[in-house]
C-alpha cells in the first residue's frame, strides 16, 4: 500500500479556501432568500395555501382505535 503524501498547506492557501467557502455560503444564502420570495409571490398569485392537499378537514381523518393487550 502506498501512503498518501501530505504536504503542509500555507496560510495563504488556507485563507483562500476560507474566502471561497465564505463566498459560496453568501451566494447560497442570497439564492435561498430569492427562492423563498419567489415561492411566496407565486403562492399569493394563485390565491391558495401551500400544501393544501395535506390539510385535514376534521371528518376525513379518524383516529384508529387503541387496543390494549394484557399478558
Amino acid at each position: 500500500m502506498q501512503k498518501a503524501q501530505t504536504r503542509p498547506r500555507s496560510c495563504a492557501a488556507d485563507d483562500e479556501l476560507v474566502d471561497v467557502l465564505t463566498a459560496i455560503s453568501v451566494v447560497s444564502m442570497r439564492l435561498a432568500r430569492k427562492l423563498t420570495l419567489l415561492a411566496g409571490q407565486s403562492q399569493s398569485k394563485e390565491g391558495g395555501k401551500a400544501h393544501e392537499q395535506n390539510e385535514r378537514h376534521g371528518h376525513d381523518h379518524r383516529r384508529t382505535t387503541q387496543r390494549s393487550c394484557s399478558y
